[in-house]
């Protein structure tokens, strides 16, 4: 903690602050710290414990993600605070955990805008990755009805998945187009240049046009 603490950087946490991060730790210099410290598990939990968003982070860069039993993680993701380090739970270590398919089901329905965020970010990924048994259709018809009005984090994570069925599945491609089109969520998101727009028709064309693939199913 005392490292860490001496590792607070005034200038990182005004830029933190505008993403709703609360510390001020060059994550770079965080990553050096984790590959000093290497994997250790009980270390992990009582950083976690702290309550402290840098120690958190570190806490997820050095814990064992198969060791969290189910309840664990859904504890974790309830007390994950600020987008940075719940964005860290969910794809760091819930991803790698073998309660994720189940978390994720559970998840994506919970009450909770952020918890069903992280439902969604796990349904994402297996839009990506495992698409057999999802109905993509029926995700489609979700989007389509709730991305408009959803809480901040619980639309970025469902427009993740609106852009990843519309680049990985050609079939439900034009639909994909069309509803980011019609509803025009993050269609003014400011992009660095070089980034991709997370506007989903954009990110869409870009990334399949990466692929040498077409926008027309």
């Amino acid at each position: 903690m005392a490292e860490l603490a001496a590792l607070e950087d005034p200038k990182v946490s005004k830029v933190n602050e505008r993403h709703g991060d609360d510390h001020g730790v060059n994550l770079g210099k965080l990553r050096a710290l984790a590959k000093r410290l290497k994997t250790q598990a009980e270390l992990a939990r009582r950083l976690w414990a702290t309550d402290d968003s840098a120690a958190r982070l570190l806490a997820l860069l050095i814990c064992r993600p198969k060791a969290f039993e189910r309840d664990e993680l859904d504890a974790m993701v309830r007390e994950a605070r600020t987008p940075k380090v719940h964005d860290w739970l969910v794809n760091y270590v819930v991803k790698k955990n073998p309660h994720a398919e189940g978390l994720r089901r559970a998840w994506s329905a919970d009450p909770d805008p952020v918890v069903a965020g992280a439902g969604w970010a796990l349904t994402a990924e297996r839009v990506a990755k495992k698409p057999a048994g999802l109905d993509l259709t029926g995700l489609l018809d979700v989007i389509e009805a709730e991305l408009k009005d959803a809480p901040d984090r619980l639309q970025w994570a469902m427009n993740h998945c609106l852009a990843q069925i519309g680049i990985e599945h050609a079939e439900h491609r034009a639909r994909a187009i069309d509803i980011g089109e019609r509803l025009e969520v993050l269609k003014d998101y400011p992009t660095s240049p070089g980034c991709t727009s997370p506007f989903a028709p954009v990110w869409i064309t870009e990334m399949v046009r990466r692929q040498g693939g077409t926008t027309v199913a």
